[in-house]
């Protein structure tokens, strides 16, 4: 695997003629359970016709690829199945790698796992009596008790257990629900192993998606941190956050290293401009018209501009602050020699304010 670009890069041409692929989550990306994300469909259209290939990524297993296809082509978007792969699939391509064709799949989920089971020469089963050599776990709001107990069963038999993926919440019209992890943690309390995880932010479903997608130089793009761009940290490819869907403005400021996007924008429309980097002057973080500094423990911001240049500039002194090495200890008074001075450690994310720069920059909550 290759090593992802620096986060908060530059780039100098839209990310639509930087990039052949977008690889998009969809889930708070394009649509909010049915409806679209405002302008995300006409903005995909945009990037289409500068030639970018639209390909669309989910962790959600509920779905067969041509359903989902389907649903975004009520958008107005000009969609095939081939363009969407999902973690069923993913998941389903894991089995089939260790068991031979006809091998029976016990589904703990829905359609999308059926139908990816059968794309794959496997064959789904509703019941351990099946003896299924494997377990695969996915999304679907019909999932009961019965099919979790009967899933744990299976694997204390001895059927090897996949999950599609373990992201603990999903978007909602209504806000967050439980997603497939809140569902995997129920059966993991009853049985010994852990699952095989295809979807983001494991490499399976990227990998999948930029083969099947015949990606060369592909962009993700996604709403969460702690799957879609550790995802693509994880395979080492270019990522853009955008703020329309789980995670927001604070939780990037307080982002791990393996959780920074190499972009960021408010939506979809990123994909027809240019991204400014950030220049670093001694303490100042500077992009475009704003400039931050941490000036005891909190954020200070000045100038003006777009807002997200201003988050910009307030995420690089932040996480150059947070991953600089701990100042060394300095040398102790004749009186207390006797105990070895300890280094200061560097602040962490959480201890240095940000609400007055967010404010400032007009990305508050």
């Amino acid at each position: 695997m290759s090593t992802p670009p620096e986060p908060l890069s530059a780039c100098d041409e839209p990310l639509a003629s930087r990039y052949d692929v977008a690889l998009l989550d969809l889930d708070g990306v394009v649509y909010v359970g049915p409806d679209p994300v405002p302008d995300a469909p006409e903005n995909l259209r945009k990037a289409a016709k500068e030639g970018m290939r639209i390909g669309y990524i989910t962790n959600n297993a509920s779905r067969p690829a041509r359903v989902v296809a389907e649903h975004l082509a009520s958008f107005g978007l000009d969609v095939i199945a081939d363009d969407v792969v999902t973690s069923a699939q993913a998941a389903a391509k894991l089995i089939a790698s260790e068991y031979p064709k006809g091998s029976p799949v016990l589904v703990v989920g829905g359609e999308g796992l059926y139908v990816a089971l059968e794309e794959y020469g496997l064959t789904p089963v509703r019941s351990s009596d099946a003896h299924p050599v494997a377990v695969v776990q996915g999304f679907h709001p019909d999932v009961n008790w019965v099919m979790l107990a009967d899933g744990a069963h299976a694997i204390h038999e001895g059927a090897k257990w996949f999950a599609t993926n373990l992201d603990l919440t999903i978007p909602t019209a209504a806000g967050k629900a439980p997603g497939n992890g809140t569902l995997v943690q129920a059966v993991r309390a009853a049985v010994d192993v852990d699952p095989v995880v295809a979807g983001k932010p494991e490499p399976p479903l990227l990998e999948t998606s930029i083969e099947r997608l015949k990606a060369k130089h592909p962009l993700m793009i996604g709403d969460r941190l702690d799957s879609d761009i550790q995802g693509a940290n994880a395979v080492g490819i270019a990522s853009l956050w955008v703020a329309t869907g789980v995670n927001d403005p604070y939780d990037l400021a307080r982002a791990p290293k393996n959780q920074r996007p190499t972009y960021l924008a408010a939506g979809l429309g990123a994909l027809a401009e240019k991204q400014p980097g950030v220049t670093v002057d001694g303490g100042k973080h500077s992009c475009e018209g704003w400039t931050a500094e941490i000036v005891n423990n909190a954020v200070a911001v000045k100038g003006e501009g777009k807002p997200y240049d201003g988050l910009r500039a307030i995420l690089s002194a932040v996480w150059t602050a947070v991953d600089a090495p701990a100042e060394p200890a300095k040398p102790a008074k004749a009186a207390a020699r006797s105990r070895r001075p300890r280094p200061k450690p560097a602040p962490t994310a959480d201890s240095i304010a940000i609400d007055a720069a967010l404010h400032r920059v007009g990305l508050d909550k």
